[in-house]
């Protein structure tokens, strides 16, 4: 057997991460927000799901014939609930998609949905390997895009050549859970991952499930990185959580596309409206855990609104569809390069009756494959609204 070498895992081998933090045990820990950004962050569910590396991966040339990694991996659970899909460290080669594994063992962290009491148990680190085809290739190792990882190390039985940013368009996207990733069992099936892959992008996804609400902090995120195509795709976390009123969204999205435009004043910026989600599109937040239904094993959400109050300033999906395209269209008068993509045009009405959402809110891994097929096709095909 070849002797592996031990490659120092350096930022420039590390892409779709806004920061590496270094821990204790002598890893790194991905980020998908600055340190400066986490300081101005106060909820327990953003801070854990920033540190989730979705589209996180390590990319390289190289002619290696073996390649491991070594990690531990926090895997996440809701008592009484379905068991999540364990993640995978997918490989990617010349970008195609060939293998995926778990990262072996890893520590579980379980909350009591009732308490919000978490417990952890531990399981260490474990290790991925991966036997690599002959010649240079490019290598791509996707991070599992729902667990928190800490990366431990990297060999290889050849040199890893890192990979310079800018060789594809960069891309960076903000959206909520759907875009982090949720219901997805790879994390080159999430739906931004799938329309990256098919437009030929380099993927930053600032996805973070229950949290995509207009923060400030994240808008400033984004105008300071560097990118080629900027998208925010917002609606469902402000309704389920119920956290704006209809006064209140049009000047939030005003403010956070004026932060964004102050790094990048001509950047194609996309607004995606939101996707299908029933038990939203006329009943606003909160939304809530059914508890009929985790009392059955099941992990079904639910809707707790009064649709009553809506004429009062209540948001439900209609209503934040209209002001999105509202502040959209007013925007483009000064701003061609802003542009309005329609989330039901990408999982819509007679969609939902072939592939219902199982959870009733998160789509399941066939269509995120679909939203993502449709993102790249109305973004980038023949008439879309950046057609190449």
């Amino acid at each position: 057997m070849t002797a592996l070498t031990t490659v120092p895992l350096t930022a420039d081998l590390v892409h779709g991460a806004l920061e590496l933090e270094p821990t204790p045990g002598g890893g790194l820990l991905p980020h998908r927000l600055p340190a400066w950004a986490r300081a101005q962050n106060i909820d327990p569910m953003l801070a854990l799901n920033e540190a989730q590396p979705s589209g996180v991966r390590i990319v390289a040339r190289t002619t290696a014939r073996v390649v491991e990694l070594e990690a531990l991996v926090t895997r996440r659970a809701l008592a009484g609930a379905p068991a999540r899909a364990v993640g995978s460290v997918d490989l990617v080669l010349d970008g195609q998609v060939v293998d995926g594994a778990p990262v072996p063992h890893g520590d579980l962290l379980t909350t009591d949905v009732a308490t919000g009491a978490s417990e952890l148990a531990r399981g260490g680190p474990g290790t991925v390997r991966f036997a690599l085809p002959p010649g240079e290739k490019r290598v791509e190792l996707w991070l599992p895009h729902q667990e928190n990882v800490e990366l431990l190390a990297l060999r290889a039985d050849a040199p890893l050549d890192p990979v310079k940013r800018g060789e594809a368009p960069r891309w960076v996207h903000h959206g909520s859970s759907i875009s982090h990733g949720s219901n997805a069992v790879r994390p080159t099936g999430t739906w931004p991952a799938v329309a990256a892959q098919l437009a030929g992008l380099d993927l930053v996804n600032l996805g973070f499930g229950g949290s995509a609400v207009l923060d400030p902090f994240v808008a400033r995120a984004m105008r300071d990185t560097g990118a080629d195509l900027l998208s925010l795709k917002v609606g469902i976390n402000i309704v389920g959580g119920d956290l704006m009123r209809r006064r209140v969204l049009g000047p939030a999205l005003h403010g956070f596309l004026d932060t964004i435009r102050e790094g990048h004043p001509s950047t194609p910026l996309l607004v995606v409206t939101p996707v299908l989600c029933p038990i939203h599109e006329d009943v606003p937040g909160p939304g809530a855990i059914d508890p009929a239904a985790l009392g059955e094993g099941r992990l079904v959400f639910t809707a707790t609104g009064d649709p009553a109050e809506v004429a009062a300033g209540k948001l439900t999906l209609h209503v934040v569809r209209e002001e999105l395209t509202r502040v959209v269209e007013q925007r483009r008068a000064t701003d061609p390069h802003l542009h309005l993509v329609d989330g039901l045009g990408l999982y819509g009405a007679a969609d939902a009756v072939r592939l219902p959402l199982p959870d009733a809110l998160h789509p399941d891994p066939e269509t995120h494959r679909l939203i993502g097929e449709r993102f790249a096709e109305q973004v980038f095909g023949p008439g879309g609204t950046l057609a190449r």
